[in-house]
Order: structure tokens, then C-alpha cells, then sequence
């Protein structure tokens, strides 16, 4: 677990960086100055210990540097502002993927209703692209407040919202199908 937490804290280190300097000053220009810099060293750290470097990494890097960049030549947050909803749409389209789902579920889902992780696997690609969505929206506003509450308390919340009404739903569906499995053995 431990594994999982270092590798995510290493794809949003600048990320991670700009929400601190940002926190902390009130400044978008200094903390996306922060996140381009902690990019780069993150970048040449990786290169100089000869740790692993993704696609991923790459990209992520790329768009600090171009996002930032353009944020700090117009002055413009909003630059900065709408790369998180690059991760959204990347990841929405990725679960557009048939089944994508499908390794991440126990046997008993698989067994009694493998139709549930393809169609829950849409539903999730649907609302990374709405959530996408919804950071250029509150991004646009230039309102840093709104897009800070949207980023850390309304994309999470829909998450965490939408992974209970998963559990629910799924467990209410295969409840039954397994009842009526159990009942056509029966009679």
C-alpha cells in the first residue's frame, strides 16, 4: 500500500507543490512557478538515479512546463488551472475501454452479473469527462476559490458518491441474482 501511496505522491509532486506554495502565499504565479521548477528537478532526479520514467511522466511533465509556462507569460491562471481536467478526460477515455473493470472485480461479481462492471465501467468514463468538464468550467471563471473547492472538495465527493451508489447498486443486483439462482435450483 505504502508502494501506491509513494507513486501517486511522485505523479503529483508539482501538483502537490503548487497546492502548497499557492496555499501558503495566495499566489498562482508563484506557486505555478514552484510546480515547474519541482517538475523539472523532479524530471532530473528520475534521470540522474536512473528511476523509472513513464509515458505518463512524460506528459505530466510536458504540460507543467507548457500550462505553467503559458500562465506565467500572460499572467493568466487559468492556464494552470485546466490541466487537471487533462487527467479527467485522459482517464474517462481510457475507461471507455469494454470492461476495463472487469480485473478489478471479485469472482462472485463475474459469476452472477458480468454485465454490471461494463456497464458501471461507462458510467465511471462518463463522469471523469463530466468532472473533466467541470474543472474548465470553474477554471474559466479565473475565480481561484471556486476552482480550489471544485479540484479538493466536489471532484473527490463525486467520486467517493459515486463509488457507494456503485457498491449499492451492485450488491442489491447480485443479491438477487444469486436469491434467484438459488430458488431456480430449488424448484
Amino acid at each position: 500500500m505504502s508502494m501506491v501511496f509513494r507513486r501517486l505522491a511522485g505523479d503529483f509532486f508539482s501538483t502537490i507543490l503548487f497546492v502548497v506554495v499557492w496555499t501558503a502565499s495566495g499566489s498562482v504565479l508563484a506557486a505555478t512557478a514552484v510546480a515547474i521548477a519541482g517538475a523539472l528537478a523532479q524530471f532530473a532526479w528520475a534521470k540522474r538515479t536512473g528511476a523509472e520514467m513513464t509515458a505518463i511522466s512524460y506528459v505530466s511533465l510536458a504540460l507543467v512546463v507548457l500550462l505553467g509556462g503559458a500562465t506565467l507569460v500572460t499572467g493568466d491562471p487559468r492556464f494552470v488551472l485546466v490541466k487537471p481536467s487533462l487527467a479527467h478526460f485522459g482517464i474517462g477515455a481510457i475507461m471507455l475501454k469494454k470492461g476495463w473493470m472487469v480485473r478489478y472485480m471479485p469472482p462472485r461479481v463475474l459469476q452472477y452479473a458480468p454485465d454490471l462492471p461494463v456497464v458501471a465501467g461507462y458510467w465511471w468514463a462518463a463522469l471523469m469527462i463530466g468532472l473533466g468538464g467541470g474543472v474548465i468550467a470553474t477554471a474559466l471563471t479565473g475565480n481561484l476559490r471556486i476552482w480550489g473547492v471544485y479540484i479538493f472538495i466536489v471532484a473527490p465527493a463525486a467520486k467517493v458518491v459515486a463509488f457507494a451508489i456503485q457498491y449499492v447498486v451492485f450488491r442489491t443486483i447480485i443479491t438477487r441474482r444469486v436469491a434467484s439462482a438459488r430458488n431456480a435450483e430449488a424448484g
